[in-house]
């Protein structure tokens, strides 16, 4: 735990020691740890120095202090100086060690971006290598903070469908909005409509169409990655990764045609199905964002008051409007007092 702050395991474990108890000597915190004396005399001795730990002052009418087995004479005794006090100096510099280290990632992506050396490089990049293109598409899987949009078709090569579920959930639960359009065929792989039911049931949405031209991931609409033909590299899985370039919008107008023509993939009672049921109704979690926007509070106040993010407000509010067949939220608010939703 502490060393996050920037504390080591054996300091960790002489902190811990010593917040079982009001003051210990070097001795009993050895014992209580299973570090050697030395290490421990070591350790208290960085400790004091950093401010955590303080030398217990002798009080006068207590019982005598231990005596050091070795030496005969009285050991020191130890407390810890108040976390709220001692620590908080460590908080606040690994808060700044990583604005710095944010810091660093804009200045260099934003270097990378803008290198006139290799004008061609900069826009598509080729990757060659089962691992190197694992690496890189689960680089853009854990690295988009805002929006994923994914073709699936055809079985895994370079990517094994477990390792890609791990990536969707990791994704979901920081409240990236994930669409996916996937190919009638993807589905017909052993435990799919077990995965497709989890993934839905997580926030994914998933819509489907009888085939697709391509594979593809776009994250965050800055970077997106195509597999290429294995033929052209000597038979070894291969991608190009585009970057912000006309190329990547036009791969996002893609997905955009293709996910407005798609079926949208629904969870039942029985299984997943490709057509929307008949009674379909928002879920309290939609409706709850329903009542707020009607209410007149913007996305980010209605994110904040549900302990959402802001993407599932918008994605819970496009939900809505597709339910209603709006294409305003004046027409959803209007079709939700028609349909008596609230």
């Amino acid at each position: 735990m502490l060393q996050a702050l920037g504390l080591g395991p054996a300091e960790e474990s002489i902190y811990t020691a010593l917040l079982a108890r009001p003051t210990a000597s070097a001795e009993e915190l050895a014992g209580q740890s299973g570090l050697g004396r030395g290490e421990t005399d070591r350790v208290l001795r960085e400790l004091v120095t950093r401010g955590l730990v303080a030398v217990a002052a002798e009080s006068g009418g207590g019982a005598p202090e231990p005596a050091d087995r070795a030496s005969g004479h009285r050991s020191a005794r130890y407390r810890l100086t108040p976390p709220s006090v001692a620590l908080a100096p460590f908080l606040v510099e690994q808060r700044n060690a990583l604005h710095r280290a944010e810091a660093a990632f804009s200045m260099l992506t934003e270097q990378y971006r803008s290198t006139a050396a290799h004008p061609a490089g900069s826009v598509v990049e080729v990757v060659v290598g089962v691992e190197q293109v694992a690496h890189r598409f689960h680089q853009l899987q854990r690295g988009a903070q805002e929006e994923l949009l994914v073709f699936l078709t055809g079985d895994p090569i370079a990517v094994p469908r477990e390792d890609t579920g791990m990536s969707e959930s990791s994704a979901l639960d920081r409240g990236v909005d994930f669409r996916v359009v996937a190919a009638r065929s993807y589905l017909d792989g052993p435990d799919m409509a077990k995965e497709v039911r989890e993934g839905i049931t997580a926030g994914l949405e998933l819509r489907l169409v009888d085939s697709l031209p391509l594979k593809m991931v776009v994250s965050d609409r800055e970077r997106a990655m195509v597999p290429l033909d294995m033929a052209d590299c000597g038979g070894e899985p291969s991608a190009i990764v585009v970057h912000r370039s006309g190329l990547l919008t036009a791969l996002v107008h893609l997905f955009e045609k293709e996910w407005a023509q798609a079926r949208p993939l629904y969870t039942t009672a029985t299984g997943v199905h490709a057509e929307k049921p008949a009674e379909q109704h928002p879920t309290e979690g939609e409706l709850e964002v329903l009542a707020l926007l009607l209410a007149g509070i913007s996305d980010r106040r209605a994110a904040s008051q549900l302990g959402v993010s802001i993407r599932t407000v918008e994605r819970r509010t496009r939900r809505l409007m597709d339910l209603a067949g709006a294409d305003s939220r004046l027409q959803l608010g209007w079709h939700a007092a028609r349909a008596g939703w609230l």
